[in-house]
């Protein structure tokens, strides 16, 4: 199935996840770095404020390496407005790694009634342009309509829904063709101490208020891909990422699901990839990719989750 083909959703409905920004020092190096893993990444495009990004397109989404390209284009935070690139700009002077997580979004007007009606921050509306790079060459005009909101408890992590004016150049059928066999995003994954805390905001944000609960944390089920906020002692298990006892809430991994496990697991060993397996899962370790681990699972079992 091809990646234009998106969940159709609407005010109060869940909405899900459209792609993961993971903010990168070295934008050359991240691709680098993404591609021994065996993902096909797209050209470097420019945004006009300042920042740059290489994506990874997946079925129904996809992963977005951002790097920070020009800093004097960068727009300064105003009252009641969102800087994305200034938000990247602050989170990769502390670490690189996945900054922030983005929603699918049919109605941005929509998005933004529905989290005031819910009582979550509002900023200005915001709109861009800018090229995409075709796999034949070509450059098309591709658009987007960012919704913002947030929690302030959790300052280390950015939210908004996407809007996608253009799709039809967006995406591309030969950048949704890896090596390592990817299909989707299985999962995002947050570490909190107490990740019950957080739920209300996750509830609002994603439309989905049926969340399953277990000592290991919380995870909501978007119907494209899961939302996981687990306790550093979960993380430790499950990625084997040590996270301090008493985190600030932030994202340090994700899942994704494969078509064969075994011809990802070739990959990784030709190009030379640290990773362990874990609970019948390759997981690539945050040191090997950016800031962020990463589990492959093949797709049945998966889903079986």
């Amino acid at each position: 199935m091809s990646a234009m083909v998106h969940a159709v959703i609407g005010p109060q409905a869940v909405r899900p996840i459209d792609h993961l920004v993971i903010a990168v020092h070295h934008l050359e190096a991240a691709q680098a770095a993404w591609g021994r893993l065996g993902f096909t990444l797209t050209p470097v495009a420019r945004h006009p404020f300042g920042t740059a990004n290489s994506l990874v397109q997946l079925n129904g989404g996809y992963l977005e390496l951002l790097g920070i390209a020009d800093p004097s284009a960068i727009p300064p935070g105003e009252a009641g407005a969102f800087s994305f690139a200034a938000f990247n700009r602050e989170f990769l002077e502390k670490r690189q790694g996945l900054s922030m997580l983005a929603l699918q979004s049919v109605d941005p007007a929509a998005d933004r009634a529905d989290f005031e009606a819910r009582g979550l921050p509002l900023y200005a509306p915001f709109r861009f342009e800018r090229m995409a790079q075709g796999p034949d060459g070509a450059e098309r005009p591709v658009a987007f309509s960012l919704t913002f909101t947030g929690d302030a408890r959790i300052p280390n992590a950015g939210f908004f829904t996407c809007h996608h004016e253009r799709p039809e150049d967006f995406w591309r059928a030969e950048y949704q063709r890896h090596a390592n066999g990817a299909l989707k995003i299985e999962s995002v994954v947050m570490v909190a101490r107490d990740p019950a805390d957080f739920h209300e905001f996750f509830f609002y944000f994603t439309g989905q208020h049926d969340m399953r609960s277990d000592s290991l944390g919380v995870t909501l089920d978007t119907g494209g891909g899961k939302i996981e906020i687990l306790s550093p002692v979960a993380v430790k298990g499950l990625f084997g990422e040590a996270v301090e006892a008493d985190p600030k809430p932030r994202f340090v991994a994700m899942r994704i699901a494969v078509a064969d496990l075994d011809a990802t697991r070739a990959v990784l060993e030709a190009n030379g990839v640290a990773f362990r397996s874990l609970l019948g899962r390759l997981v690539v370790p945050a040191s090997e990719a950016c800031g962020v681990a990463v589990a492959f699972s093949e797709a049945d079992q998966a889903s079986a989750e």
